[in-house]
């Protein structure tokens, strides 16, 4: 491919016999996240970086906590061992570019003992050009970009950034989101702007926006197509997640499948009514802790009111998921004051040709 045998890599090369052999190895050095990995080979980690158009030892940015320098080549030789295309590589990119901006906290995101992950949501060209799913199982095995591209941010922070479970990760649980945490938003199926859109990149422009995030939390209301009663459903499930795990404001996101989103749709409701409403209604005063064993720490702050968002945009609305069900999700940041969602323009192109062929 052109040029990729110019392409003059940093990391040290290693052999292995055959590739259970390079299994082993990756899996007793720690490289890996407990899954089988891709091997990394020169020529397809100079492909990734040929398609995105930057050279190996391109600076994408330096870990502002421990200055640790992050390179283009060390993201190319993740995303191969993830699964990655050079397709993909451009968003995986632009997300750990995203991730290091300071808002973002990403030191801290990945060192508490909260244990978050970090969601991406794809907009824009990219989504189709990647074939990634918006519909059915929308957070769970859906197609092979989300899949991938989400697994190269674990693997990058892991092997990049050293961020080990017990060592720089100290998360106390965890949840399946630190494997892979990674959807696309369903623009097809939605009258409302897409989360790219609400952040003024235009509709023709790919991006990435990432979310330091707890699990995410399922409910299911089928029995009213009144959006009010739909959209309590969900801001119960936010007021649940201050008294059990948070008060403090912050991104919390909500994903809005097919058959719900008819019904918010259909009524007239925009993402701004809706994100109004969740910033209303979800809120809780702090002796409400009380109920859920935390008295301790009321004290004589009870009648204090805590809202889940400081201010109504802070809501993450995504239309995506299945054609049928009355279900949706709420998405809880880790620390909503501290860490911030950060959206960002793909740069480089991913739905064209790579150079020289």
């Amino acid at each position: 491919m052109g040029r990729i045998a110019n392409v003059q890599l940093a990391s040290k090369v290693h052999k292995a016999a055959d590739f259970g052999a390079v299994q082993e190895m990756f899996h007793s050095r720690g490289w890996t996240d407990g899954l089988p990995i891709v091997p990394p080979t020169e020529e397809s980690v100079a492909a990734c970086l040929e398609w995105a158009m930057l050279v190996p030892d391109h600076l994408i940015g330096i870990e502002p906590v421990r200055e640790r320098p992050v390179t283009a080549e060390k993201l190319a030789v993740n995303a191969v061992m993830a699964g990655c295309l050079p397709m993909h590589f451009p968003v995986v990119v632009t997300a750990v570019t995203a991730m290091m901006n300071q808002e973002f906290l990403l030191h801290g995101a990945t060192a508490s003992t909260g244990g978050c992950a970090i969601l991406l949501v794809l907009n824009g060209p990219v989504s189709k050009e990647l074939s990634a799913n918006p519909t059915f199982n929308v957070l769970g095995a859906s197609d092979r970009a989300t899949m991938v591209i989400g697994r190269a941010l674990r693997l990058i922070l892991i092997n990049v950034l050293d961020v080990r479970p017990g060592g720089i990760d100290r998360s106390t649980i965890g949840h399946p989101g630190k494997i892979s945490y990674c959807l696309a938003e369903d623009e097809d199926n939605s009258a409302w702007p897409s989360l790219a859109e609400q952040n003024d990149i235009p509709k023709e422009v790919s991006a990435v926006t990432v979310m330091a995030a707890g699990a995410p939390r399922q409910i299911m209301n089928e029995w009213t197509t009144d959006p009010k009663e739909i959209l309590e459903t969900f801001a119960a499930e936010i007021r649940a997640n201050m008294r059990h795990y948070s008060i403090w404001p912050g991104n919390y996101a909500i994903i809005v499948p097919q058959q719900l989103r008819q019904h918010l749709q259909g009524a007239g409701w925009s993402k701004a009514d809706i994100s109004e409403f969740i910033f209303d209604r979800a809120r809780i005063y702090r002796r409400e802790w009380a109920d859920v064993g935390k008295g301790a720490v009321v004290r004589d702050r009870g009648d204090t009111v805590y809202p889940a968002l400081a201010t109504p945009d802070q809501l993450l609305v995504i239309a995506a998921g299945g054609p049928a069900g009355g279900f949706g999700a709420v998405i809880p940041p880790w620390l909503g004051h501290k860490s911030h969602a950060v959206t960002m323009a793909i740069s480089a192109c991913v739905d064209c040709e790579p150079p020289n062929t």
